[in-house]
C-alpha cells in the first residue's frame, strides 16, 4: 500500500544552493521533514545546472519522509539566459531588448518539453515564442 501523502510544498531553489535558510527551512520545517536530508539530496540532483533557479515539488508523507520532483526552469529564466539578458523589458510590446534565434527557441521547447501542456513540439515553440514577445525578446527565423 502505498504512503498518505499530508502535504505538498513548491518551491523555487537556486540549482545546487540549497541551505535550510528561508525559503526551504520554514517550509518544509513546518512539515516536521528533515531539512538538511533534503538540502543535501537536491545539491547533488543539481551541482550540474550552476545558475538556475529550479521549481521543485516535495511531497511530504505520513511518516515524515519526503520525495520530490525537479522541474525544468521556467521559460523566462531560459529566455533570458540565451539572450544574455539581466531582465525583461518593463514595457513589452513597444520595446525589443534582445533576440534569440529559432534554433535557441526550439533547444528550450526541447528543454520543457515535459513540463508544458502540450506533446506538440510546433505548439510548445509557439509558446516559448509568445514568452519571448512579452519580454520584449525577438525571435530571429
Amino acid at each position: 500500500m502505498a504512503k498518505k501523502i499530508t502535504a505538498q510544498i513548491k518551491l523555487h531553489v537556486a540549482a545546487g544552493q540549497a541551505n535550510p535558510a528561508p525559503p526551504v527551512g520554514p517550509a518544509l520545517g513546518q512539515h516536521g521533514v528533515n531539512i538538511m536530508m533534503f538540502c543535501k539530496q537536491f545539491n547533488d540532483q543539481t551541482k550540474n545546472r550552476d545558475g538556475l533557479t529550479l521549481p521543485v515539488v516535495i511531497s511530504v508523507y505520513e511518516d515524515r519522509t519526503f520525495s520530490f520532483i525537479i522541474k525544468s526552469p521556467p521559460t523566462s529564466v531560459l529566455l533570458k539566459r540565451a539572450a544574455n539578458l539581466a531582465k525583461a523589458s518593463g514595457s513589452s510590446g513597444k520595446e525589443v531588448i534582445g533576440k534569440v534565434t529559432m534554433k535557441q527557441v526550439e533547444e528550450i521547447a526541447k528543454q520543457k518539453e515535459k513540463d508544458l501542456n502540450t506533446a506538440n513540439l510546433a505548439q510548445a515553440v509557439k509558446s516559448i515564442k509568445g514568452t519571448a514577445r512579452s519580454m520584449g525578446i525577438q525571435v530571429e527565423d
